[in-house]
């Protein structure tokens, strides 16, 4: 059975802009392969009602998870709890559960709940909460999408949050092997390598240091046996070459 596939949808105008560097994307794909769940796709998108909508509507429908990052804080271009709400049809309010989350949080840090931070505690109906570690404010999971926060160091306690209630399926190994060699002295070599091992998949990724070409061919798979008998392989073909 294949393993589950899942989508990635960042919203933010600050990612647009070049202001923020997105680092979840990638946290996200390796936390996703280790637990056998295939990243498919990856969208950015503005703070914009309409698109997060569409999008949220199109991955959904054309994945088994979506993972969204972004636009669920206090401020008032965070709406992405409400996009979400409307995309699946469904009324959002603030929850009694996760406004006692918020209220035991503000409380142990000497800080007031106010309307703006009551905004983080408005969950669509029918959604599970996400556990926020680190400040309380939860993601939330309803059907097939999951919402996390922004801010890497809380997306990334939502995600471990969120994963062992996922159903994976089989992680999936790498090997990186360095070549020295360019990509057109090894393509030939690799794709008959390729051709015997069908159940990995096999990339070649070229560098340039101090004035010599060379590759890095990353091996992926999900039998462990399988991928260390390429290795030996393709370092068997290549020899002295490959690092």
């Amino acid at each position: 059975m294949p393993n589950p596939a899942a989508a990635m949808l960042v919203i933010g105008d600050e990612i647009l802009s070049g202001r923020t560097r997105d680092s979840n994307l990638h946290h996200l794909a390796g936390e996703l392969s280790r637990h056998g769940i295939d990243l498919r796709e990856a969208r950015v998108i503005p703070d914009r009602h309409e698109a997060i909508i569409d999008a949220v509507r199109a991955l959904a429908s054309a994945h088994d998870h979506v993972f969204t990052s972004g636009g669920i804080g206090p401020t008032h271009d965070d709406i992405t709890a409400d996009s979400i709400a409307v995309a699946f049809g469904v009324p959002i309010r603030v929850r009694d559960d996760a406004r006692a989350l918020l209220e035991a949080h503000y409380a142990r840090t000497g800080q007031h709940l106010n309307k703006a931070r009551l905004r983080m505690a408005r969950i669509p109906e029918g959604a599970t909460l996400i556990e926020n570690p680190v400040s309380a404010a939860p993601g939330f999971s309803i059907e097939n999408v999951h919402v996390m926060a922004g801010v890497p160091a809380i997306f990334q306690a939502m995600l471990a949050s969120l994963l062992p209630r996922l159903t994976g399926g089989t992680p999936l190994h790498s090997i990186t092997v360095r070549i020295n060699r360019p990509e057109g002295d090894i393509a030939g070599p690799l794709a008959s390598i390729a051709a015997e091992f069908p159940d990995l998949s096999i990339g070649s990724y070229p560098f340039v240091e101090q004035g010599r070409y060379g590759s890095y061919v990353v091996l992926r798979g999900t039998d462990r046996a399988i991928l260390e008998a390429a290795e030996v392989h393709l370092r068997n073909v290549f020899g002295e070459d490959a690092a």
